[in-house]
């Protein structure tokens, strides 16, 4: 382990929300996982989201698919850096959207409200 891991934990893949809106476009789109909290996930989240609130991930790891792309999405990118390093002790690879749906709404990418 190197130093800036032993402080700052170890990095995780991330995407900008310009290369996920590009990724979108793809046949095989990847999973998009919302760890926000349900009222969070109602205001606006990416289309096709599944919420998973992070608090519940650990047990929910089963809902998430082995076959796909996984990319992480909350409000700011702190909950997604978390949620990528508990799906990858789950044995699934992911990536973590660069500063979340902050980033998503500055950048004036739709978005969809309610549940």
């Amino acid at each position: 382990m190197n130093l800036l891991n032993s402080f700052f934990g170890e990095q995780v893949p991330t995407i900008n929300v310009h290369e996920l809106r590009q990724e979108l476009q793809n046949e095989k789109p990847p999973f998009l996982l919302d760890v926000r909290q349900p009222e969070e996930f109602r205001m606006s989240h990416i289309a096709g989201a599944k919420l998973i609130p992070l608090g519940q991930l650990a047990r929910r790891t089963n809902e998430v698919p082995h076959d796909r792309a996984i990319v992480c999405i909350c409000a700011s990118g702190h909950r997604s850096v978390s949620a990528v390093h508990l799906l990858k002790a789950a044995g699934l690879t992911s990536s973590s959207m660069q500063n979340g749906m902050i980033a998503w709404q500055m950048a004036k990418m739709p978005v969809d409200k309610g549940l």
